[in-house]
């Protein structure tokens, strides 16, 4: 099992890092989603998860997540096999939580090798619960 802090780090790395590790047959736990960061700047990114969440209808979809939790778990499905036995099994092997369980509290949690964490000098990002919040959550 390996249990992952997503705290400061890039979503797109680390959903692929994740979907490497399902994949290989791994169970995952990614705690603190709502501190993975999404790279570029504020209003292309609010203006394009925006589009992302109204296209569609209620009667009939796409249907994109608000929560970040559900928003880091999409990404990862998105790099998986979804219409795939294979897929559909590595997707029953990731937990995403929002903070850290009880469970997980005092554990030293692991850095995916190649994910990249983000630049103190560059400013261009969003954090997931902020980009959730713009979207309407409520966690």
């Amino acid at each position: 099992m390996i249990v992952v802090d997503a705290t400061g780090l890039v979503l797109g790395r680390l959903a692929s890092l994740t979907a490497k590790s399902l994949l290989a047959g791994e169970e995952v736990k990614i705690v603190n989603a709502e501190k993975a960061i999404v790279t570029g700047r504020k209003e292309f990114i609010f203006s394009d998860y925006g589009q992302a969440r109204a296209r569609g209808s209620k009667e009939r979809g796409p249907y994109f997540p608000r929560r970040p939790e559900m928003i880091l778990k999409r990404t990862v499905r998105g790099m998986l096999p979804h219409k795939m036995r294979r897929g559909r099994d590595a997707m029953s092997r990731l937990r995403v939580y929002v903070g850290i369980p009880r469970e997980f509290k005092g554990m030293q949690f692991e850095q995916p090798v190649g994910a990249k964490m983000r630049d103190e000098s560059n400013n261009k990002y969003v954090e997931l619960g902020l980009l959730s919040k713009r979207l309407g959550a409520n966690f």
